[in-house]
């Protein structure tokens, strides 16, 4: 660490970080039509989440109020159910549903992350202001300035993970959810530039949550609500700041000793490789066909494509062979028992296994019924990986942001499969004609799967026509999913 500079209390100007999110998250005018077009597809998908979560009880548990009682009559509402809670709290039930199955957006840098987690916080806020404006006789929010602020909060997100990898120092990259939903959460309150530097700094000195419940021999189900509570930590700090008044601290990531710098990202200043405008949303990645960590996305296709060739011969496997990017290597390669749900979908030989298997990869692959079956570890225990460089390169590479995989099966009797490869996956921006069908198609078969018919109809004509959604108000909207 740096020694303290001990020679003066006078307060330093605000850090520069801090500064050029509030300028932008209150000055930036987005005016990229594909940018809106990308976030109310990023919108649909995440309630689509929400709804398919709603069949986990060990999700459902976390969606009411904090104890018993404690509701909020008249307060942001959680899709799906019929809670009306504080802001705070709702922010947590709705970003743990958007995160439950691993199955919204994401954006894949030096951090990894998925941006549509800050819909916690955004969704949460604007219901709650505008059931309060519509009870006071003021102008409720609309879809449209929910999108705004989705943008900017994927641009907080994703701009930061660009640059700047927390996991290196063994944070989770929820600490990026906290920053970007603080910063819009404060601006939706009405906090002016200073208020929004003052809670983006309490964000700061939270500092962030440990890696360890994503990775062995600590996987567990915290890390599908983790993002959840990023989001209500960020609209408490939101609230302390406009509501209350709560003071900044101005050099929460630079001062000497005791700064965020110092204690936790080793001394070095966060890098930025673009300035912020709406680049994230433009490029962001959706999990349209596999509920699956997404550096697995395209391993898991390439599975899919071997196995009618594989499924028969299982019992003739010698090894099945996979090739990822370094990331993949690092997060998601995983050997020996697998304790729980969270374990496995954070396993890349188990997402290869199933598919090889059965043809498929739902959620529902990852229960305790699904992988008692020994077929799963024995080709687990059969398969090798390894790091492909050019995959690696094409990961980092600006003008791809490609995720790569092989998988290639080889028998005993000599022969094997071809080898996949595939790049980039169907939710990759480069295919987004072919998945923005499917995407819809998975937001109608999740809302099927949970309202009823009458909500399901309702909800489709909304959403039909853009310029119909986008005008909508925020309370309207959200009330068409509450039971």
């Amino acid at each position: 660490m740096s020694a303290p500079d001990i020679r003066s209390a006078q307060r330093p100007e605000p850090d520069a970080p801090m500064v050029e999110v509030a300028d932008y998250v209150i000055d930036y005018p987005v005016d990229s039509a594909a940018a809106y077009d990308t976030a109310r597809y990023v919108l649909l998908d995440s309630l689509a989440t929400a709804m398919m979560a709603m069949k986990f009880p060990e999700c459902v548990k976390h969606l009411g109020p904090l104890v018993p009682g404690a509701t909020l009559p008249g307060g942001a509402r959680v899709p799906g159910t019929s809670h009306e809670l504080d802001p705070g709290q709702a922010a947590f039930a709705i970003g743990t549903q958007i995160r439950w199955l691993d199955f919204n957006d994401t954006w894949l840098a030096a951090e990894w992350g998925h941006p549509s987690d800050n819909l916690g916080a955004i969704l949460a806020v604007a219901d709650y202001l505008s059931r309060k404006a519509e009870r006071e006789g003021g102008q409720p929010m609309t879809v449209r300035d929910v999108l705004t602020y989705a943008i900017k909060a994927h641009e907080i997100q994703g701009c930061y993970a660009l640059g700047n990898s927390f996991n290196r120092v063994g944070q989770d990259h929820v600490i990026l959810v906290r920053l970007a939903s603080t910063a819009v959460a404060t601006a939706m309150l009405g906090g002016t530039r200073e208020q929004i530097i003052a809670a983006v700094s309490q964000g700061w000195i939270d500092n962030g949550a440990l890696r360890t419940y994503r990775h062995a021999p600590n996987t567990g189900p915290r890390k599908s609500w983790a993002a959840g509570d990023a989001c209500r930590r960020a609209v408490i700090h939101a609230i302390d700041a406009v509501y209350r008044g709560e003071l900044g601290y101005p050099s929460a990531l630079s001062a000497k000793t005791w700064g965020y710098y110092d204690v936790a990202f080793k001394g070095h200043a966060f890098r930025f490789e673009r300035p912020f405008g709406s680049y994230v949303m433009d490029n962001v990645l959706f999990k349209i066909s596999f509920p699956a960590e997404f550096h697995a996305q395209t391993a898991v296709e390439c599975a899919m494509q071997l196995h009618d060739a594989v499924a028969g011969k299982l019992e003739q496997v010698e090894r099945v062979v996979i090739e990822t990017q370094e990331a993949g290597m690092r997060i998601i390669d995983k050997t020996g028992p697998l304790a729980n749900y969270a374990d496995r979908d954070h396993c890349i030989q188990y997402m290869v296994a199933v598919p090889l298997i059965f043809g498929r990869l739902t959620a529902e692959d990852y229960s305790d019924e699904v992988a008692a079956d020994p077929r799963i570890d024995t080709l687990r225990e059969k398969t090798v990986v390894s790091e492909n460089p050019q995959f690696t390169r094409d990961y980092f590479d600006p003008a791809r942001r490609y995720i790569g995989n092989s998988v290639q099966v080889f028998f005993r009797d000599g022969t094997h499969t071809n080898k996949v490869s595939v790049d980039y996956p169907i939710g990759h921006r480069k295919r987004r004609a072919e998945g923005i069908p499917l995407l819809l198609k998975k937001f109608e078969g999740a809302m099927r799967g949970h309202l009823p018919a009458h909500r399901v109809r309702a909800i489709l004509e909304a959403t039909a026509e853009p310029v119909r959604l986008d005008t909508m108000p925020v309370q309207e909207f959200l009330g068409l999913f509450t039971l």
